[in-house]
């Protein structure tokens, strides 16, 4: 997915804010649930949430820069998987973050819909 950094993106500096890069991967894993006609909710109180977020920055961006940020599956289990997302600029990495999601339903962890089962790969 590619994403322009906005002045709304960026410090006093001009450099994008460390947060945004976390933001810039949760617009990138919801446009995958989009391109396949879906939400990242199940519509009845369940749906993928966060779990833990390793995060690693290795460079910079700032306003006007293009970026696109990658997603792969690193580990799947019955409820839960680990995405490995980066995010480049000009093909160099400037960000890396492993996200464990659990889908849950009524806030306890569920398996993972059969619907759901392969949407990253």
């Amino acid at each position: 997915m590619k994403i322009r950094v906005y002045y709304e993106d960026t410090d006093a500096g001009g450099i994008v804010y460390h947060t945004n890069y976390i933001k810039y991967c949760e617009r990138a894993r919801s446009e995958i649930f989009f391109a396949k006609g879906k939400t990242p909710t199940d519509g009845d109180n369940s749906g993928f949430v966060v779990r833990h977020i390793d995060a690693n920055f290795l460079g910079m961006a700032k306003l006007g820069d293009m970026l696109e940020v990658k997603s792969e599956v690193v580990k799947q289990k019955s409820a839960s998987i680990v995405l490995k997302q980066t995010v480049l600029k000009e093909s160099q990495k400037i960000f890396e973050m492993n996200v464990t999601l659990v889908f849950v339903r009524d806030g306890r962890p569920r398996a993972i819909p059969e619907y759901f089962q392969n949407f990253f790969n």
